[in-house]
């Protein structure tokens, strides 16, 4: 089971400071076009490379396009110990609904 955050209470969550890391696992070309600051992106295919780039005590929340590829990330991260992660519902996509900064693709 993968938890996850709606846009609205990670927004909320982070304009109260609270420290997150927020997992972009989405290719290159998709971070340029639209990311969310203080942001690391670590494609899905390379995820399971990369692991000690996180921390297993950290909150994080992964996000996608679309929150699929998201949701995968979340189960392999789940796996390896990760028990604070959560999935963006809806990815980018859906945050770019609340902040207007963010372009959709």
């Amino acid at each position: 089971m993968v938890n996850e955050i709606s846009p609205e209470e990670l927004q909320q969550r982070l304009n109260n400071g609270e420290k997150i890391v927020l997992l972009d696992v989405r290719e290159p070309w998709e971070y340029e076009i639209a990311h969310l600051q203080d942001t690391v992106l670590i494609p899905l295919d390379t995820l399971a490379k990369n692991f000690e780039k996180l921390s297993k005590k950290s909150e994080i929340v992964v996000y996608c396009h679309t929150g699929s590829r998201s949701y995968y990330a979340c189960i392999l991260l789940r796996r390896e110990g990760f028990d604070g992660v959560k999935n963006l519902a809806g990815g980018i996509d859906a945050w770019s609904n609340i902040d207007p900064a963010v372009q959709r693709y």
